[in-house]
């Protein structure tokens, strides 16, 4: 995949799926800047990484926070060609009217206004270098409703609206903007809510879970993070504003016709 010299902004970077991100980057010759609320976090896996790999700490929902971070990630490598603005959060199911106003603010100030700050200041870095490609991790859940998940939900929809709005403007400056879209996937972020789906009484969640895909589990960080590397790359030259499923077939349709 054509990452090669290039240089690669991940947020959520201390996460399972960013560091998965950042390996598969640095893999195929290209160097990340990982950033993350997380300071402790994040310079371990920067350091685990070695030298191709910077950290910064950064609240991906305050304006001044990801500016700063993306003028120091320039400053680092001297460039930025790419952006993967993977951070995100969620909290435990429970119905709508339940739900309280600062959560939902949360929420949507990670998953939705991180991604719209991210956009916002990698558009001149990645400029500056005559294009680039920008990947932002949605879910399966901006492309439904889902019981209990509407705060997260709404701010998997809004990204995907802006990353489609910005692929739309930014086309003419040759940068490419795509979603991905991906179902469970086996991280400690999922692990924890389904230890609190447990503890709420529903053993058997993780079963539920693997029983609606068709294909009988859950992604690996791995699975999401080599295709990001291949949208970042030149090998999707022609792809931009589109929305990529990787949900095991979860959202092609109903499994198999119910015994009779």
């Amino acid at each position: 995949m054509f990452v090669e010299g290039k240089v690669a902004l991940v947020t959520g970077g201390a996460g399972e799926i960013g560091c998965a991100i950042a390996l598969q980057m640095i893999d195929g010759g290209a160097r990340v800047a990982l950033v993350d609320s997380n300071a402790e976090a994040v310079r371990a896996v920067a350091l685990r990484l070695g030298d191709a790999a910077s950290w910064h700490v950064c609240d991906v929902g305050d304006e001044r926070s990801m500016q700063e971070a993306v003028t120091a990630a320039e400053a680092a490598h001297g460039r930025l060609d790419i952006g993967i603005l993977n951070a995100g959060i969620t909290y435990a199911r429970k119905p709508l009217v339940d739900f309280d106003a600062a959560s939902f603010d949360r929420i949507m100030a990670v998953n939705a206004r991180g991604v719209f700050l991210g956009l916002k200041y990698l558009f001149p870095a990645i400029r500056r270098q005559g294009g680039g490609s920008v990947v932002v991790t949605s879910s399966t859940e901006g492309l439904r409703g889902n019981a209990g998940l509407a705060p997260y939900s709404a701010s998997k929809h809004a990204v995907i609206a802006l990353a489609k709005t910005a692929a739309i403007e930014w086309a003419e400056h040759n940068i490419r903007v795509n979603c991905i879209n991906p179902g469970p996937v086996d991280t400690a972020m999922m692990r924890s809510l389904e230890e609190a789906a447990i503890s709420a009484g529903t053993p058997d969640i993780r079963e539920k879970g693997v029983s609606i895909i068709p294909m009988k589990r859950f992604a690996t960080p791995e699975e999401i993070a080599k295709f990001a590397r291949f949208l970042a790359s030149e090998d999707a030259s022609y792809s931009t504003g589109a929305s990529y499923l990787l949900d095991g077939g979860m959202l092609a349709g109903k499994m198999a016709m119910e015994s009779r």
